[in-house]
C-alpha cells in the first residue's frame, strides 16, 4: 500500500512538473539567462563581424531579455560547428550558430565529416544575402579571370567544406582554372593576412560585403583584381565584373551553378539546434528579424558598412527544403565532384 501511494506521488510530481514546464513562456524562460552564440570562424572576419554586431543588439528583442555571448568556435572550414551544434549543444533555446551559408548543403553534396541533417537546424534568419567576388593580389600577375586559366594562382583557403576551397575548386574542374589551394586557415581574416603578406596570392571567396567594410583599401588603391562574383545575379556595385553564372555552355553546368550559388542567398545564416521548442524558435526569428529593424543596429552596421538585407529563417527553412527536394542524387553526385 505504501509502494503504491509513493508511486502515485511520483506520477502526480512529474505530471506537475510537466504541467509547469509547458505552461513556461518564453519570457520566464529567459529571464536572467544567457544565450551562447558560437561563430564558425576566428575573430576579425565577415562572419565574426555579423555575428558580434547581432549579439549585441538581438538580447532586447527576445521576450526576457537574456545576455547573448559570442564565442569563436573554428575548425574544418565550418564542420566543427555545425556537428556540434546539431548533436552537442543544449536544445532549450540557449546556444545558436552562425553557420556558414555552405552547411545545409553539405551532406547533399556527399561530405563525408558531416554529421547532421541540413534540413532539421532551425534557421533564425541572415542579416544579409550575399555576393562573394574572387581576387588576386596586384603582384600575382593575374587581372582577370582569363589569366587564371592560363597561369597558376594560389589561393588560401579555411578547409574544404568552406566556400574559400569549393569556389575555386569548381572552376578548376567545370572552366579550367588554375588555382592551387592552401588549406588549413582558420577564417577568412588570416587569409586576407595571408595574401597581403605574400603567403598566397588571392582568395577566391570573399563576400563583397567584407571587402567594404574591412579591405577598402584594397580596390581604393588597386591592390586587387576582381575576377569573378558568385551569385545568381550581379552586385549592383560591380557591372562590370564576371558573373559566374555567365560560364554555363550547358544545362547541366547551368543546374550545377544554380545548386552551388543559390546558397549566396542565406549570406550569413543563424541557426539553432534541432528540437528547440517551437514558441522559443519563434521568438528567436522574430526577434533577429525586429533586430534588423532596430534603428541602433542600424546605425552601428552603417557605421561599420556592413549590408543589411535580411533574410527571414522561414525564407532559408523554405530554401533548404525545396534543394534537398528538387535535387536529383545524381545530380547531387556531380555537383559534389566538382567542389571537391
Amino acid at each position: 500500500m505504501m509502494f503504491a501511494r509513493a508511486v502515485v506521488i511520483m506520477v502526480l510530481y512529474a505530471s506537475l512538473a510537466a504541467s509547469a514546464a509547458v505552461a513556461q513562456t518564453v519570457a520566464d524562460f529567459y529571464r536572467g539567462k544567457s544565450i551562447e552564440l558560437d561563430i564558425n570562424v576566428s575573430v576579425g572576419g565577415g562572419y565574426d563581424l555579423y555575428a558580434r554586431m547581432v549579439a549585441r543588439h538581438m538580447g532586447r528583442h527576445i521576450p526576457g531579455n537574456p545576455t547573448i555571448l559570442p564565442k569563436n568556435m573554428e575548425g574544418g572550414g565550418g564542420m566543427r560547428l555545425a556537428n556540434w551544434l546539431y548533436n552537442v549543444a543544449p536544445k532549450d533555446g540557449t546556444a545558436i550558430g552562425a553557420l556558414t551559408r555552405a552547411t545545409a548543403f553539405e551532406p547533399l553534396l556527399g561530405n563525408k565529416n558531416t554529421q547532421y541533417d541540413g534540413t532539421k537546424f532551425n534557421y533564425i534568419g541572415s542579416a544579409n544575402d550575399e555576393v562573394s567576388v574572387c581576387v588576386a593580389w596586384y603582384t600575382s600577375g593575374i587581372k582577370t579571370f582569363e589569366d587564371a586559366q592560363q597561369m597558376p594562382l594560389v589561393v588560401g583557403s579555411a578547409g574544404v567544406a568552406d566556400d574559400t576551397y569549393q569556389y575555386p575548386a569548381l572552376l578548376n574542374h567545370l572552366f579550367g582554372a588554375k588555382f592551387k589551394l592552401i588549406l588549413g586557415y582558420p577564417g577568412g581574416n588570416e587569409i586576407n593576412l595571408a595574401m597581403e603578406r605574400g603567403e598566397v596570392q588571392g582568395r577566391c571567396s570573399i563576400p563583397w560585403s567584407t571587402v567594404k567594410a574591412t579591405r577598402r583599401s584594397w580596390t581604393d588603391e588597386n591592390k586587387v583584381s576582381l575576377l569573378m562574383q558568385y551569385s545568381l545575379g550581379k552586385h549592383a556595385d560591380l557591372p562590370n565584373v564576371p558573373l559566374v553564372m555567365d560560364l554555363a555552355e550547358t544545362d547541366e553546368q547551368r543546374t550545377i551553378l544554380k545548386l552551388i550559388f543559390g546558397r549566396q542567398v542565406m549570406g550569413r545564416p543563424f541557426a539553432a539546434p534541432p528540437g528547440v521548442r517551437e514558441d522559443r524558435v519563434d521568438a528567436l526569428r522574430d526577434a533577429f528579424m525586429e533586430t534588423m529593424a532596430d534603428k541602433e543596429f542600424l546605425a552601428e552596421a552603417g557605421k561599420a558598412k556592413l549590408e543589411i538585407t535580411p533574410v527571414s529563417g522561414e525564407r532559408i527553412e523554405s530554401l533548404v527544403l525545396e534543394v534537398y527536394r528538387n535535387t536529383a542524387a545524381e545530380l547531387a553526385a556531380k555537383a559534389g565532384d566538382v567542389i571537391k
